[in-house]
């Protein structure tokens, strides 16, 4: 089912994790100056799973960062709960990454010389965890995504599935309000990419809220909602079959 271009930013504000209002993000390159958000306007409800998508140069990449704290957009308004992202410092942007936001990358992002315990529990690390907690936890999350036996492992030991999963399980760690995925699938077969969008299904069954940067039409249509990008503004969203 078709929806408007612009959703609905009256929800309840305890049912919206985060709301863009009129968000711009312009890049400068010397004289040039390139618009890659250009006034949008969304609300993304808690255990929503958000498919962004687009052409290249349609701000996919960068609605991630900025969700991510990993950008600031150059006007509007970015509120993660009640506070205003862009109001906070680079020392408080760190903080709300490590504590209330998940990463899953294309890439995994792992460490190699750490095991599959150590990777998960990397974030719990910076947070302060206590060991005993931090390997409980560890533990859990492995059996969340099915890599219990393989805790003792090392990166390099596993298959591009299996440190998919332990990216997911690490982006966990932190229980986040938010879990942003780039190309969960991108580097993987299909039959194991499959697997991955299960998890993820799952996650959000539980009451995760995902927003999901991908190109390809069959990994959206995992989502519940597709928001489609062109030219950093809001072309459509779509309801998930």
């Amino acid at each position: 089912m078709m929806a408007a271009p612009s959703p609905n930013l009256t929800e309840a504000d305890d049912d919206v994790v985060v709301r863009l209002e009129d968000i711009h993000k312009v890049y400068r390159m010397g004289t040039t100056q390139v618009h890659a958000l250009a006034g949008v306007s969304l609300s993304f409800s808690r255990a929503s799973f958000w498919a962004v998508m687009g052409p290249s140069g349609s701000g996919k990449s960068t609605m991630l960062n900025l969700l991510g704290c990993l950008d600031r957009p150059t006007g509007g308004r970015y509120l993660l709960g009640d506070q205003d992202v862009g109001l906070l410092d680079d020392d408080a942007l760190s903080g709300i990454r490590l504590q209330r936001i998940g990463f899953i990358f294309q890439s995994f992002n792992l460490i190699p010389q750490l095991t599959v315990q150590e990777n998960i529990e990397l974030p719990l690390y910076y947070l302060g965890w206590n060991a005993a907690d931090s390997a409980l936890r560890a533990t859990e999350l492995a059996e969340t995504v099915g890599l219990a036996d393989r805790l003792a492992h090392r990166p390099t030991e596993l298959s591009g599935g299996q440190r998919q999963r332990v990216a997911i399980a690490r982006a966990l760690s932190n229980s986040p309000d938010m879990l942003l995925v780039d190309e969960p699938t991108g580097n993987l077969d299909s039959a194991t990419g499959v697997q991955i969008m299960e998890i993820l299904v799952e996650l959000n069954n539980q009451g995760g809220t995902i927003v999901m940067v991908t190109h390809e039409t069959h990994v959206a249509g995992y989502a519940k909602q597709r928001l489609h990008l062109i030219d950093g503004r809001i072309d459509r969203v779509e309801d998930g079959g």
